[in-house]
């Protein structure tokens, strides 16, 4: 069974469509990425999922209950991090999770507390005020609170923004574990390499889902050709490839350029002309995940506009 089974949600907002006709699908114990620009729709896909909006139509099941029917049961049996740290600042850790356990109606609370300060790390700094915590420890303790009740599905939108390179890594690392416990999680995030830990990717742009599959399959089927351009004088070279023929992005990567296009023969026929510059060469280079979300984005038109 699918954790998560939507078929054709939509959520408008007055005269704006925020989810236009996404459908999709989540299995038990998978890691899902949900990328897409600022303002595509993720977070609000997210809150329909979890229970907290009705969609305007469309329909599915999120752990086998309705999603039209039975948001309470959802709520229940669900982990939301919010994108926003939502805590009691002038409340210490333990303090801040105890109040969620009575919410849940967990007993003994105390218990369930000790248990979930011990495995996120957390038990050393259980008297620590929430609002001295660095982004790493914020986002340790609202992890631990959205896995406390003992959820089946997590939720994330955007749970590492603002964190430095070390925490997103452990972070990264305690959701693995937790799906290997068999926990399903959809994460929205846009950083590529968060992205590329996952088992598959969805990628939505104002609204419409664009793309779904492994990493992999969504890079294949993107169809973009890149090429890594070398030698001097880099920014003139990059200045005169934009809006060549075949061109569609150039983008600097230290001391390389990194020039990508849907059409090869066109693309291979500028950089021919490139190639012949003394010491400047051209070599076929491999498409990254972060070049289908550049492609997809400029494709697609802004909903709000």
């Amino acid at each position: 069974m699918n954790a998560i089974e939507v078929r054709n949600l939509v959520k408008r907002f007055g005269d704006k469509t925020v989810v236009d006709h996404v459908t999709m699908s989540v299995a038990e114990g998978e890691i899902v990425g949900f990328l897409g620009p600022n303002g595509s729709g993720k977070t609000t896909t997210i809150r329909i999922m979890c229970g907290l909006l009705t969609p305007d139509a469309g329909e599915g099941t999120v752990l086998g209950h309705n999603l039209l029917t039975d948001s309470l049961k959802i709520k229940r049996e669900v982990g939301y991090m919010t994108q926003k740290f939502s805590f009691y600042e002038d409340l210490t850790i333990g303090e801040n999770l105890e109040f969620v356990a009575r919410l849940y109606q967990l007993r003994p609370a105390g218990e369930y507390v000790g248990r979930t300060l011990e495995e996120l790390g957390l038990a050393s700094r259980r008297d620590q005020l929430a609002g001295t915590l660095s982004g790493g420890w914020k986002q340790r303790l609202a992890l631990a609170a959205c896995i406390m009740h003992k959820p089946r599905l997590l939720l994330l939108d955007e749970p590492t923004a603002g964190v430095d390179p070390k925490a997103r890594r452990e972070f990264w690392d305690e959701i693995h574990r937790l799906a290997r416990d068999g926990l399903t999680v959809l994460v929205s995030t846009h950083y590529m390499d968060e992205a590329e830990r996952c088992h598959r990717i969805s990628y939505i742009s104002y609204g419409r889902l664009l793309a779904t599959g492994t990493v992999e399959q969504v890079i294949e089927n993107a169809g973009l050709t890149t090429f890594i351009v070398t030698g001097p004088d880099l920014n003139e070279v990059a200045a005169e490839l934009e809006g060549r023929p075949g061109v569609e992005q150039v983008a600097p990567f230290g001391t390389t350029l990194h020039v990508v296009g849907s059409n090869r023969q066109l693309l291979e026929k500028t950089l021919k002309e490139i190639g012949r510059r003394k010491g400047t060469r051209v070599e076929p280079g491999e498409t990254s995940l972060e070049d289908v979300f550049i492609q997809f984005m400029a494709g697609s038109k802004d909903n709000m506009a």
